[in-house]
């Protein structure tokens, strides 16, 4: 069996020389130079990451994996942890933001169980990567043994690659567990140190006293369980989430395969986050498609030096921020594609004086 190091080997650098094709096709169209901002970004960035200046990212995929967390028994959550294995059945029935999102995208949605508390019953929607049922409450002990964490992030990597061989160009990031924002705030402050104020946040809508307890279950976390911010499949194993450790996965097997990948929200940069310390070459394959209301989740973003798409003031998860993203993907690529040059349109270009 290859190990991490080795999966994480096949991920290359861009196509510097598509990515200089793109630019000079982008600069030859009608328009001032670098005037669509992100539109342009985007569009170099797809053409370095798949080799072509005009590729086809009609596939696209949201991932959205699931697990529960333990330390929901220390009362970080306005909602039960129950609603995590609820959504999956939204999920599955098609109900929920994302996948109304997705469809208006023309995007597949794959669920993916990676560790929710109960044993859910087979569905031709459901892909079953159950590593474990829930993660340990990091208050009290580490999420999972440092096995458990690598064959999360493992069995991420495999679904990703495997969408890959089937066509899909274009990832985006999701995820359901009721709890998962204390993790990813666990995360964030052990592999940057930041404080526990600057990173963790009110979730799914804690009020001022439920917002201070959450602050000081994150910070016995990491008291207990010690993460070393130089060992980042550690830090997944010690604070972090099964669903985290399958999405660091899914960005770094969308690397290996040459897609892009658009993150979400603050669980998803906090995974990225720690895909990016386990293999910095991942980086040019991300795209940060919004920033959300999350305390913590800005800071991420300066972490990953990636400029948000979108700013909407969302804060739901499941993958819904990088759905709407994928239209200006979309758009990117119609613009290089059919856009005219100055010289097709018979119009000027800009004067050298």
């Amino acid at each position: 069996m290859k190990t991490l190091e080795d999966l994480c080997g096949r991920i290359g650098p861009l196509n510097e020389a598509a990515v200089e094709a793109a630019k000079r096709k982008l600069d030859s169209l009608t328009k001032p130079p670098g005037s669509l901002g992100k539109l342009e970004r985007l569009a170099w960035q797809t053409a370095g990451i798949t080799g072509e200046v005009e590729p086809d990212l009609t596939r696209k995929a949201v991932i959205v994996m699931a697990g529960d967390h333990g330390v929901t028994e220390e009362g970080v959550s306005a909602f039960p942890s129950v609603v995590t294995q609820q959504m999956v059945h939204n999920f599955l029935a098609g109900g929920a933001a994302v996948n109304v999102l997705a469809r208006q995208a023309g995007a597949e949605v794959l669920c993916v169980d990676m560790g929710v508390d109960a044993e859910l019953p087979p569905h031709p929607g459901l892909t079953d990567r159950k590593v474990r049922r829930g993660a340990g409450n990091i208050a009290r002990g580490p999420a999972m043994t440092r096995e458990e964490a690598e064959a999360a992030v493992r069995a991420g990597f495999e679904l990703a690659a495997a969408k890959a061989a089937e066509g899909c160009r274009v990832f985006a990031t999701g995820e359901m567990g009721i709890g998962n924002t204390t993790p990813s705030a666990a995360v964030l402050m052990a592999l940057t140190g930041i404080s526990a104020e600057e990173a963790v946040g009110r979730g799914t809508g804690l009020d001022d006293a439920g917002l201070a307890r959450k602050r000081r279950v994150v910070e016995q976390a990491l008291a207990v369980n010690r993460p070393d911010a130089e060992d980042p499949l550690g830090v997944l194993a010690a604070v972090g989430g099964l669903e985290l450790a399958g999405l660091a996965g899914v960005i770094l097997g969308a690397a290996a395969s040459r897609a892009l990948v658009v993150i979400d929200g603050f669980i998803s940069s906090a995974a990225a986050l720690a895909a990016v310390r386990l293999c910095p070459a991942a980086l040019p394959y991300i795209a940060a498609s919004h920033v959300s209301e999350e305390r913590g989740h800005a800071r991420l973003l300066a972490e990953l030096d990636l400029s948000p798409l979108l700013e909407l003031g969302m804060r739901l998860g499941e993958g819904t921020g990088a759905v709407l993203a994928f239209h200006l993907v979309d758009a990117a690529g119609r613009i290089v594609r059919e856009m005219a040059t100055f010289e097709s349109a018979g119009v000027s270009g800009r004067r050298e004086d």
